[in-house]
């Protein structure tokens, strides 16, 4: 499971972030609300804590934003805000459940594991054209055929299978899979693209990845 904490208190957000670890969560936090959506918006992510008080864009704004845009990511709203009407905001902006500050540890864990039971069990397979990504087992299969993914690879592919028509640029996609602090460069992703290909054309895959000039990549499905 892979949670997003959006918090401009760097360090309440790391705090968070080492709780999670700590029981088995993979965490990514963003300090401001404009690269906290743009996070969100990717549909990595099983569950966002948001606070409501952030620089540029506020709670309020990003979790409309990601239900405008039809992602239905659970969404635990952390505030010092605790008036009623406060709440009512948050709820009625799109937000599932509403914690005010300070907390409980105790109560944090509680409410992201009722969110996450709320989800259900995550799809086990992303699918484009006559292929699946496996999620459990870090796969790519075409029928019969299989062939299995080191990690990088896995988190590229997931990436564009999550969203095959979009265009992702090396800029995005090291950010993503590399993380904001790496010492990657954007060449580190052609290596892996190229290693994606080659194991796609492996298995007999109808699909390919395609790059789109200054754009980045995107996948295609050729007929067979």
């Amino acid at each position: 499971m892979k949670i997003l904490v959006i918090e401009d208190e760097k360090l309440l957000a790391e705090s968070v972030r080492d709780l999670l670890a700590s029981k088995g969560f993979e965490t990514d936090a963003a300090y401001d609300g404009e690269t906290g959506a743009a996070q969100a918006a990717s549909g990595s992510y099983d569950l966002i804590i948001l606070d409501v008080m952030l620089p540029g864009l506020d709670g309020y704004q990003v979790v409309r934003r990601l239900r405008a845009g039809h992602c239905r990511v659970p969404v635990l709203m952390l505030t010092a805000k605790s008036d009623l009407l406060d709440r009512v905001e948050g709820l009625n902006a799109g937000a599932d459940y509403y914690l005010g500050k300070p907390f409980d540890t105790r109560e944090l864990l509680a409410c992201v594991n009722a969110l996450l039971r709320r989800q259900g069990e995550p799809a086990d397979l992303l699918n484009c054209g006559n292929t699946s990504l496996d999620l459990s087992a870090n796969t790519l299969s075409c029928g019969e055929n299989r062939v299995r993914l080191s990690a990088r690879e896995f988190d590229v592919m997931r990436q564009l299978m999550q969203d095959p028509d979009r265009n992702l640029s090396k800029e995005v996609l090291l950010q993503r899979v590399w993380g904001e602090d790496t010492s990657a460069v954007e060449n580190h992703v052609e290596v892996y693209v190229g290693f994606l290909r080659k194991k796609l054309r492996s298995i007999g895959s109808n699909v390919r990845i395609a790059a789109a000039r200054r754009l980045g990549y995107h996948l295609e499905v050729d007929d067979i």
